[in-house]
């Protein structure tokens, strides 16, 4: 006597259908789903059901869909939707094509998607956003298009995002209010990125915002989003940056990346007062000025990428006193005495030639 729930049988059925035959290898998941056989709930399972799928204690309903990364081609049917108990749908890392269907929003019970690595297309489904106990969703590395769901800021649960390495157009929505991890890394979103994205989102710690578009000039409140560890949003076209000092001294920020993008200005001396910084990149942008000495004398500072601006004056001797161990680079500047023999000075600088240009005239700390 079958104990799965006849929907959720169908539902696996339609699902395994769904599947080129051929791409089902004789080793994987999918090959030992035998309905013909086996309840896919009962147990001990031996040579049929063998992975792929957990089921509720009682036997009766499917909670958990994972498929191995066994190249699996085919598209997602929109029955998957009357797996109503699943809690977590992962088919990561094969090669699932077509749209994402918008009855997924019907599985109010899940916590986590994961289509990571596949083929999928067309856009966003907006009927995600209904999915309020969502706490992941990795859509990444994908080919989905179109901008991101109006209405996202509903995914009231949700604390990771990840649509990275898909063709996402737009500018950013909204936010969820508890997130900790965003990740939209290499799309072609753009547009100016402002204040009402984020607010509220006082959990945020990950921004991973690089190799996409964004414009205009990065404000000084972003800075200081209270729990902010790591931000990189290098590879953008961004043109101006404010920096605070951080509220009572106090932040959790630790690695910043705005390397290749088009800042213009002086280097933040503000990014010194952050405690717990370690690793500063504002590599190949147009800044100018001289490096502000409290640089060197912050013993957090591990890393640091300055090469491929227009900074003059000086190298603080304190980078190489020995004191304050720093790697990266302060080279394809306009700078002096920056040792040669230290690593940390290379690239060469630019010709004097190329560096009165950029000035206009001989270049003056």
């Amino acid at each position: 006597v079958a104990l799965t729930s006849p929907q959720d049988i169908s539902a696996l059925k339609a699902f395994k259908a769904s599947i080129k035959p051929s791409s089902i290898q004789p080793w994987s998941c999918l090959a030992s789903w035998d309905f013909t056989a086996t309840d896919p709930c009962a147990l001990p399972r031996r040579t049929h059901f063998t992975c792929g799928l957990l089921c509720s204690s009682d036997s009766t309903r499917v909670t958990q869909l994972t498929l191995d990364p066994a190249g699996y081609s085919g598209q997602l049917t929109p029955l998957i939707s009357q797996l109503t108990q699943l809690t977590i749908l992962d088919l990561s890392d094969n090669y699932f094509f077509g749209p994402i269907p918008a009855s997924i929003s019907s599985l109010s019970n899940l916590q986590m998607l994961t289509l990571r690595s596949n083929s999928f297309s067309s856009s966003v489904p907006d009927s995600l956003t209904q999915l309020k106990n969502l706490d992941s969703l990795d859509l990444s590395y994908n080919s989905l298009s179109g901008s991101l769901p109006k209405n996202t800021f509903l995914m009231s649960s949700l604390r990771r995002l990840d649509l990275s390495y898909n063709k996402l157009t737009g500018s950013l929505p909204k936010l969820p209010p508890n997130l900790s991890e965003l990740a939209l890394k290499n799309n072609v979103l753009s547009g100016v990125i402002t204040k009402n994205s984020f607010d509220g989102l006082t959990q945020l710690e990950v921004i991973e915002l690089s190799e996409n578009s964004f414009t205009g000039t990065l404000e000084a409140w972003f800075f200081l989003l209270p729990a902010l560890q790591q931000v990189n949003l290098s590879n953008n076209t961004l043109t101006r940056v404010g920096i605070s000092k951080p509220v009572d001294g106090r932040s959790d920020l630790v690695a910043v990346d705005l390397g290749f993008n088009k800042i213009q200005g002086y280097l933040p001396v503000n990014f010194a007062d952050y405690p717990m910084l370690s690793s500063l990149s504002m590599r190949y942008n147009r800044l100018r000025g001289g490096i502000p000495l409290e640089f060197s004398h912050k013993k957090s500072l591990k890393r640091l990428f300055l090469d491929g601006n227009f900074l003059i004056g000086k190298a603080p001797i304190g980078f190489f006193s020995g004191d304050v161990p720093v790697a990266g680079s302060l080279g394809d500047n306009c700078l002096q005495g920056c040792p040669v023999s230290s690593q940390l000075c290379s690239p060469s600088q630019k010709s004097y030639s190329v560096c009165k240009q950029a000035y206009g005239r001989k270049p003056r700390p």
